[in-house]
């Protein structure tokens, strides 16, 4: 299924009312993660042999942003061209390159959606109901299945 207009539209506007405070979210996300998944933090190259806190950390910040960001566009690329495209930055087969390097499997995959949707329902908790979750769910799997195809 391609992300639907009510659904780009759901994505969008919940992003819009927490974009302010984006890299805040942002690192919520994975501090769940990490919270849920200690060990998940040796997967990460640039937090290997940091001693920075993690919430203190600028290349873990601007990381976990980038994911937020490339989700929410996710919804737009695919409802404009059917299928998710990184822009020039980036690459899905370089993303699906670093995630198999790093050992990332489907059970990450699907605690940091679990993340995902637990900090956009705490971001925007008057918006959150099963229509916005089933939105961010969408264009994440739909990012999340681009990645895997070039592990």
């Amino acid at each position: 299924m391609v992300i639907t207009a009510r659904q780009e539209a759901l994505i969008v506007s919940s992003w819009n009312e927490m974009k302010d405070d984006a890299p805040t979210f942002a690192l919520q996300l994975y501090l769940k993660l990490f919270e849920i998944i200690p060990s998940a933090v040796k997967r990460f190259s640039f937090l290997r042999d940091s001693n920075v806190p993690l919430e203190k950390n600028t290349k873990l910040k601007a990381h976990a942003l980038g994911v937020f960001v490339m989700t929410c566009e996710a919804a737009t690329q695919l409802r404009k061209t059917g299928r998710v495209n990184m822009g020039a930055n980036t690459s899905v087969k370089h993303l699906g390159a670093v995630h198999s390097k790093a050992g990332i499997g489907d059970i990450h995959f699907e605690i940091l959606k679990f993340a995902l949707l637990e900090t956009i329902k705490e971001g925007v908790p008057y918006m959150w109901s099963e229509e916005l979750k089933d939105a961010w769910s969408e264009s994440y799997d739909h990012l999340v299945a681009a990645i895997k195809a070039e592990m």
